[in-house]
């Protein structure tokens, strides 16, 4: 007796179209930065398969937990930067040319930086400050060079997104605001090699490390692996970075509430919620960094790093009070 099998839904064909031509479109942005996108969205899946597989653990946490995380974050940076070069092409066509190469070395490098990943989580080693042997330490140094290059690439991107005009005032602040403390964050994984910073280091041949005041390798939060017994310097440096999409994904909610909060219909007033949140984050990532570096876990913040947090929200707060009192008046 045959049985019928009834297949599952299908994308209709308008649908698969549009998803073909928005795929068409981020492409277009900057196709170096898309395709590494398209090869980190491949590398979490192997991360994935490999924390379900291999069972062998790496300064405590599973041996594949680094690659996935560093996938997703390159990911997301390849997806960003993509759409931010196709902007200053947009509107700055003169600078279009070197944006794009500065856009084209970040893939490369970026690229080679998780090639070294990859290539040390199988070899069964670390690969961040390892100078245990000659062949870890010149991998070191091939992703320390390329992690100088990438910052280098950044930093000219988000320099010339000040030169963009004609953007609407919320968007600008927030892509600005976003890439300079994007750019911040990076530089902030240098505190993690200077000596006397974190650390200690606990073994010969590791020049670095995340953790102040521990060896690195003790209790951390699941899979992100940030230490819950001292100050960890990773903590900055992520928050640092991924600034470039969390103030423009607050400026969408912004515009989408706008359909039914009337004050936000305003320009004036997005963009100055978007500054108000733009300096709460820089409040945000030095109070992380001064936890860091004190040697405090961010699971267990003192009574002056609360009352730093305290003092944030409440200056987040007021500044918003007053962007739409001021709009209302």
């Amino acid at each position: 007796m045959s049985v019928a099998v009834r297949p599952g839904p299908v994308p209709s064909p308008t649908l698969r179209a549009a998803l073909r031509a928005a795929l068409r479109a981020a492409f277009r942005w900057h196709r170096p930065l898309m395709v590494l996108a398209v090869a980190m969205a491949a590398l979490t899946l192997v991360g994935l398969v490999g924390l379900v597989t291999d069972d062998r653990v790496l300064t405590g946490l599973p041996i594949w937990a680094k690659p996935t995380k560093f996938a997703l974050s390159t990911l997301a940076y390849a997806v960003t930067w993509a759409w931010l070069v196709a902007l200053v092409r947009e509107h700055r066509p003169a600078e279009a040319r070197w944006t794009h190469r500065a856009g084209t070395l970040a893939a490369l490098l970026l690229g080679v930086e998780l090639v070294i990943i990859v290539l040390q989580v199988v070899r069964g080693t670390t690969s961040h400050f390892n100078r245990t042997t000659p062949l870890n330490s010149t991998l070191f140094t091939i992703m320390a060079v390329s992690v100088v290059a990438v910052w280098l690439a950044s930093l000219y991107a988000a320099a010339q997104l000040f030169r963009v005009r004609g953007l609407d005032p919320a968007r600008g602040r927030a892509v600005r605001a976003g890439a300079v403390l994007a750019v911040v964050g990076m530089g902030l994984g240098v505190l993690m090699t200077l000596p006397g910073v974190a650390g200690p280091t606990g073994a010969a041949g590791i020049t670095g490390a995340h953790t102040v005041g521990l060896p690195d390798g003790g209790a951390g939060l699941p899979l992100l692996g940030w230490s819950t017994v001292a100050g960890d310097l990773r903590i900055p440096h992520f928050v640092g970075m991924h600034a470039l999409q969390v103030l423009p994904l607050l400026l969408l909610g912004l515009e989408l509430l706008a359909a039914r909060v009337t004050v936000l219909r305003a320009a004036a007033v997005r963009s100055g919620l978007l500054g108000v949140a733009a300096a709460a984050y820089a409040g945000l990532l030095v109070l992380l960094t001064w936890q860091a570096l004190r040697g405090q876990s961010i699971v267990a913040p003192d009574a002056t790093t609360l009352a730093g947090f305290a003092a944030v929200l409440l200056g987040a707060g007021a500044g918003a009070v007053l962007v739409v009192r001021r709009r209302r008046a």
